[in-house]
């Protein structure tokens, strides 16, 4: 059996991201329930909120489902302790040093993965003791690597500097990708950005109307001297592009970002003045369908492209 499968005890070896502001318990729960693990994105939860989020979803699924908290939002040590208190044995890191929460967490029995853009990054999970690594491209939304590395050349060079469980992510939205990924060396897929345009996204209806007319060449990396971020070119965008090149310091761009920008975009439907994240893959995405669907069709390529690349021959 995949590795992943075995360590999650899911059917298939797909992973739904933990996106801010669109991976809530319904989300997650979908995921899990469609053969997937489901992950509540507690980036833009309050300890409380994320408290609710994990008791809805135990109600609606009995798979596994974990949470994802990146490392870099404000009351992350008491996100962690909400996670422990309510016995979640599946936990996504990033956006930090994974030695920081690792080992207490798997004292606890947590499976333990860290997200990373880079071989150093990867070195530094094996130190830690994770469990499993996802390995995430520049085509992804969200926050990414300054490296600008590809999804295509990452899984690799991951792949040669480790032997666990790897999760190819970025840029990932369909079966063909997922063969494709591990053809490459991962052992599962995450896949984020088709699944904002879910049903069960939490997302705003705008928003996911956003992302099915995005086209290529709509979504840049953007704030590289920040926390690079991809985005949807749209108002706030060319704000912060404009001032990115005329040299303004990190602090002037902090001032202009203020708080909320991204509760404005994707939760609020704000689509001129609000953050917009999603990744290069959005141009391949076309409707708004339940997410087990989605999983379903993903897993339904995934197998007619295996069965194609079987009989070519060179």
């Amino acid at each position: 059996m995949n590795r992943i499968n075995t360590l999650f005890n899911i059917k298939y070896p797909i992973i739904q991201a933990g996106m801010i502001w669109c991976s809530g318990w319904k989300l997650a729960s979908a995921v899990s329930n469609a053969g997937g693990l489901g992950l509540i994105g507690a980036g833009s939860m309050y300890p409380h909120i994320l408290e609710e989020h994990i008791i809805k979803c135990k109600k609606a699924t009995e798979k596994p489902f974990g949470i994802n908290i990146p490392m870099i939002y404000p009351q992350v040590e008491e996100l962690f302790n909400v996670v422990l208190r309510h016995n979640i044995k599946i936990v996504f890191t990033s956006a930090g040093n994974p030695m920081k929460w690792t080992s207490q967490l798997k004292d606890q029995g947590c499976k333990v993965v860290h997200v990373v853009a880079n071989t150093k990054s990867a070195k530094k999970c094996l130190e830690a003791g994770v469990d499993a690594i996802v390995a995430e491209g520049f085509e992804a939304g969200g926050h990414n690597g300054k490296e600008e590395t590809t999804t295509m050349t990452l899984i690799p060079m991951i792949r040669e500097v480790t032997d666990i469980p790897l999760i190819a992510a970025g840029g990932i939205g369909s079966g063909r990708a997922m063969l494709a990924a591990i053809a490459l060396g991962a052992d599962a897929v995450q896949i984020g950005s088709r699944f904002v345009a879910s049903v069960e996204s939490s997302a705003h209806a705008a928003f996911k109307n956003r992302i099915i007319e995005t086209g290529d060449g709509d979504t840049l990396l953007s704030l590289k001297n920040v926390v690079p971020v991809r985005l949807i070119r749209n108002d706030f965008f060319n704000e912060i592009h404009a001032l990115e090149n005329q040299g303004v310091s990190i602090e002037q761009l902090k001032n202009v970002l203020g708080h909320g920008r991204a509760k404005k975009g994707m939760f609020e439907g704000d689509m001129e003045n609000g953050e917009l994240e999603i990744g290069q893959v959005a141009a391949t995405i076309h409707n708004i369908i339940p997410a087990g669907e989605i999983l379903q069709t993903i897993i339904q390529e995934f197998e007619s492209a295996k069965k194609e690349v079987c009989k070519f021959e060179l």
